[in-house]
């Protein structure tokens, strides 16, 4: 006879806990409990079946596995929370009954906890601390943002300026920005580091204010684990591009609101060579060194990593005798990938589109937001200045002959000076949102859309992909060649009806062809030549084409209706639901595209018909 089984001893009663019996397990108080979860990446887990779970009660709480519990009972962490309980308890009697001088050795030897242990155990390599650190950029700015008050101090504000501050100046530096959006939120970029996409939002310089629901400790935990987890990225990126970490901060430039500019990148020092002075750097045992040539050559039995730069001989004691130069054949694009790679990550040309503003020089008026385009345009190889007002550290004045573009986001002023007048022959004068879109498309715009005080194009989301959405941009790339010219909107309506007919049709005439030699580039080519001898600008050519395509795929859906409706009898009633929604969803998308297709044509011919009354 097999052994009998005891209600609560085994299956989902034993493998889960409810929070209050962990709170009293772990023998802390209920704050401190959030605090290790949080720090410790522990949640609440939601079990199959909660009344096994809770032993046979249905009363609504939290369940977390029991082995998380058990983790959490060797946290050094829990003992120092412990300590600093005693240590409350001591320094609260000891000014109760006026005891100074105890009071201050106890306030000396105050319990301090670190985080670093925890870093090194939630992130196993650098790449996946590199991957993690998204919602830490966020949570970095916004504080870095708020005022000072008595909920968050000062202290804490100014150190999360200074990391998001630190970002910023590496971003610049390496060039990794890829992705910006304005949104109503704030503003979304996106860099790459190390090959990993790190998104961020960066809050709109308003006044910010916490509101009282919200719990400020939960997120100083996040924030005080976030703090830790980017002092070791922000010091591993900086010393891998060759910088000091932390950059030294000029006080002067920091006074006079010189923002990301008080910074100053330096290169990291090199080794002094024989019979130089000796630096104040701090001494390696000889055991330290033993160790680390032990690590190297463990290290080198094996591939080595990608982030080590072998390029680099004046580690290797025989690197001088043997002369190597890398050289691009195809016999390198073709070696196996077990071969070690020979150039490092920072010695590879860097695109062409992260340098798309080195050519100019910009000038921002004081309405526009300078830690938002100073950070946009340097990130791109550009120069920038601003006006006093904006804050010191600007490296060219107004009056620079070399500025080609002033970002200005104000009507056009009338009763301008001759000087002025000059000054706007000289330079572009564009809004801010040609910066963001030269960025996301990766290139440098016509500025004809742009200039001050014309109605801007859609700002659209770099972010996902647009497949079968609605894009307001189609048939505004070509504006200035617009198949109704003023002069043609005096004629009699009922010519350029014919006329817009006539056109119509040979527009949907090429655009069949071209659906139908879709596989063939050549005729599609031949096609796009008839269209563009006949006077058809590209955007209308390319949206008959996609009219075209769409109807022929709506055309096969509605042939293979019957096999559709076969596949759904086969799928289980989950999946069958699923794709209902799938398609649910399809079709809202498809009608909306629709009515603002149909809205844009309706606004379109009211703007024709008042150019004709004109």
């Amino acid at each position: 006879m097999g052994r009998l089984k005891q209600k609560g001893k085994a299956g989902a009663a034993k493998a889960y806990v409810t929070r209050s019996s962990a709170v009293k397990k772990l023998q802390c108080s209920l704050a401190d409990f959030r605090r290790l979860c949080i720090l410790k990446g522990i949640f609440p887990r939601e079990p199959r079946h909660k009344k096994r779970a809770n032993k046979g009660s249905t009363a609504p709480t939290s369940f977390y596995y029991a082995k998380d519990i058990a983790y959490l009972a060797h946290e050094p962490v829990l003992n120092k929370l412990r300590e600093h309980k005693a240590f409350a308890k001591k320094i609260s009697r000891a000014l109760g009954r006026g005891e100074w001088s105890t009071a201050k050795n106890l306030e000396d030897n105050k319990p301090v906890y670190r985080l670093d242990h925890i870093i090194k155990e939630r992130y196993p390599s650098f790449i996946d601390a590199v991957r993690d650190i998204d919602d830490a950029m966020c949570m970095v700015f916004l504080f870095a943002s708020l005022p000072s008050n008595p909920r968050v101090s000062s202290a804490l504000i100014e150190n999360c300026a200074r990391l998001a501050a630190e970002w910023q100046l590496y971003v610049m530096h390496t060039r990794s920005l890829r992705k910006v959006f304005l949104s109503i939120k704030g503003v979304y970029y996106q860099a790459e580091v190390m090959d990993q996409n790190v998104t961020w939002l960066v809050p709109y310089q308003f006044p910010q204010n916490i509101p009282s629901d919200v719990d400020v400790r939960v997120m100083l935990t996040f924030l005080e684990l976030y703090q830790t987890l980017l002092g070791f990225v922000f010091f591993k990126l900086y010393t891998d591009a060759g910088l000091v970490y932390p950059p030294p901060l000029d006080s002067g430039k920091d006074e006079s609101g010189a923002g990301v500019g008080a910074f100053n990148l330096r290169s990291a020092k090199p080794s002094p060579a024989a019979g130089a002075p000796k630096s104040d750097a701090p001494k390696v045992s000889s055991k330290e060194v033993r160790q680390t040539i032990k690590n190297i050559t463990a290290e080198s039995s094996s591939v080595p990593p990608a982030d080590v730069d072998i390029d680099r001989t004046d580690s290797f004691p025989d690197a001088a005798e043997e002369e190597f130069v890398p050289q691009t054949s195809k016999s390198d694009l073709d070696a196996p990938s077990s071969l070690p790679t020979l150039l490092s990550l920072s010695s590879l040309p860097k695109p062409s589109s992260t340098n798309i503003f080195a050519p100019y020089t910009f000038w921002l008026s004081r309405e526009s937001s300078r830690s938002i385009f100073e950070f946009l345009i340097r990130s791109f190889g550009g120069r920038i200045g601003w006006p006093v007002s904006s804050g010191g550290g600007s490296p060219f004045t107004e009056d620079d002959e070399a500025i080609t573009h002033v970002i200005i986001d104000r009507p056009v002023a009338k009763g301008d000076t001759a000087q002025e007048q000059e000054r706007r022959r000289r330079r572009k004068h564009v809004q801010p949102q040609w910066v963001v879109d030269c960025i996301n498309a990766g290139k440098i715009l016509l500025e004809d859309l742009y200039v001050q005080g014309k109605a801007l194009p859609p700002h659209l989301s770099p972010f996902g992909e647009r497949d079968g959405a609605y894009d307001p941009t189609i048939g505004l790339a070509n504006v200035g060649n617009s198949l109704v010219d003023d002069a043609e909107l005096n004629e009699d309506s009922e010519v350029e009806d014919v006329e817009m007919a006539e056109l119509d049709e040979g527009v949907t005439s090429m655009a069949a062809l071209a659906v139908a030699a879709a596989d063939d580039p050549e005729a599609l080519r031949a096609a796009e030549l008839a269209a563009e001898a006949a006077g058809v600008d590209y955007g209308t050519f390319e949206k008959e084409v996609q009219k075209k395509q769409q109807k022929q795929k709506q055309d096969a859906v509605v042939d293979g209706g019957g096999e559709e409706d076969m596949n759904k009898i086969l799928m289980s009633k989950r999946k069958r639901q699923l794709y209902e929604r799938m398609k649910y969803g399809e079709r809202k998308r498809a009608t909306e595209h629709a009515k603002l297709e149909e809205k844009r044509t309706k606004i379109e011919k009211d703007r024709r018909r008042k150019a004709r009354t004109t």
